[in-house]
């Protein structure tokens, strides 16, 4: 895969075709930016205020297009072109679920339809806010699909824009309606030239962090097994789902890297590569770059609590007794850190931390407190290096908002704002 995403690079220089989805002058982005790609989203938003609109989408095919592409075909064209099945491939089928995600264009452009059916949010631009509900893959989630090119980003542009114009009486549109897509452009923009973009090593954008080589942790946390409920429901459901909310990859990318394990946002990015349905290559290195503070943002001393922050979205705790069975019976009060309940209270829900359920991996208290200072450190010496103040010069919160983690279930509302920013258990 790296090797075709650097020949894709190397085609780009050569032809000068950038490879955006919204077709935005990724050149003249640049250009206006002093001849680099710009590293905050805000100058991002910036220089595409002053751009041309991206060009149309291209008419839809008619019939007598498709009836002009008609050829015979041969006896053994099944044979050679088919889509294997499952089975044939040699997975297991026989207790699968349904799948959540179902492919293919016709039912991208259903999605799209009952997506912009939500004229409220369309009309006010507001920042949808985060409940239980919002965890689970909704009947309208559109990242999938503008990730496989099953839907045009020009087409969900071009609707937006149109809807929003028609209830505000033609009034242009505020870029913030299309926060999502912007994002994917600012990481792509972002990406532009930097064949190193998804890893540490020769990556001029990324900070040079020292974490912890720890294959256990990387694999509790993988698969699930951190003790901790909230980030062990969110890693099965993208295991079993290959989706997640954006507000949860946040919650488990900073868990493995800044907040708690200190392991390498490059670990994490692959394990999204391989699980996340809508994990494009540059969207999904630039969010991990993110969250871990490693480039674009440098506020560390905040992170997410692995127990207040999915206690506050879902307290009741139902996502976590979908995801976690074995807890289903533990009390609202303890279901989020199931180690506290008395023994009693373990016995009678038929989960016993430590022997049915691990118990948490790392004391988060502490963690996070050792890992804000080791952040601080960092950024001291490289402050010390290049001579400037990094601390004192990071942008405030209201100026830099969070990326959508390559997500755009809500893909016109702009990247959540929502924060976890507790240190403590």
């Amino acid at each position: 895969f790296r090797n075709v995403a650097n020949m894709l690079t190397r085609i780009n220089n050569e032809l000068g075709v950038f490879l955006t989805f919204l077709r935005l002058c990724v050149c003249r982005i640049i250009e206006l930016n002093n001849n680099s790609p710009p590293l905050t989203f805000k100058r991002f938003q910036t220089i595409v205020s002053r751009l041309e609109l991206p060009r149309r989408p291209l008419p839809a095919i008619t019939q007598q297009q498709m009836d002009s592409c008609q050829r015979q075909i041969g006896d053994n064209h099944d044979q050679l072109y088919s889509i294997p099945s499952l089975e044939e491939l040699g997975f297991r089928t026989e207790r699968l679920p349904p799948a959540v995600w179902r492919g293919g264009e016709s039912e991208a452009l259903d999605r799209l339809s009952k997506h912009l059916d939500k004229k409220v949010w369309v009309a006010s631009v507001e920042h949808t806010r985060v409940n239980k509900c919002s965890l689970y893959a909704s009947p309208t989630g559109l990242s999938p699909y503008l990730r496989f090119g099953c839907l045009s980003c020009r087409v969900l542009y071009y609707n937006l824009r149109e809807l929003y114009m028609k209830l505000r009486k033609r009034c242009s549109p505020p870029l913030s309606l299309f926060g999502q897509l912007l994002w994917r452009e600012f990481f792509y923009t972002a990406s532009t030239n930097n064949p190193n973009f998804d890893r540490m090593e020769g990556n001029p954008i990324c900070v040079q962090i020292p974490w912890d080589q720890n294959p256990e942790a990387l694999a509790k946390w993988a698969e699930g097994r951190t003790g901790f409920p909230w980030i062990d429901a969110i890693m099965t459901q993208l295991r079993q789902e290959g989706w997640i909310h954006h507000l949860a990859r946040h919650a488990v990318a900073c868990f493995l890297t800044r907040g708690d394990l200190w392991i390498s946002w490059v670990s994490g990015m692959k394990v999204f590569e391989e699980l996340l349905l809508d994990a494009g290559w540059s969207v999904n290195a630039g969010s991990w770059m993110w969250l871990s503070c490693s480039a674009f943002f440098q506020q560390f001393f905040h992170c997410y609590c692995p127990v207040g922050f999915g206690r506050r979205t879902d307290p009741s705790g139902d996502y976590i007794r979908r995801y976690i069975p074995i807890l289903k019976d533990f009390p609202n009060r303890y279901i989020y850190e199931p180690w506290n309940a008395p023994e009693s209270v373990q016995k009678a829900a038929n989960c016993v931390v430590g022997v049915d359920y691990p118990k948490p991996m790392v004391n988060h208290a502490e963690s996070s407190r050792l890992n804000i200072e080791r952040m601080k450190q960092v950024y001291q010496q490289l402050s010390h290096y290049r001579g400037l103040s990094l601390l004192a010069s990071v942008p405030t919160i209201q100026e830099e908002a969070e990326p959508p983690m390559t997500d755009e279930s809500q893909a016109s509302s702009g990247p959540g704002r929502h924060r976890g920013r507790c240190v403590r258990g």
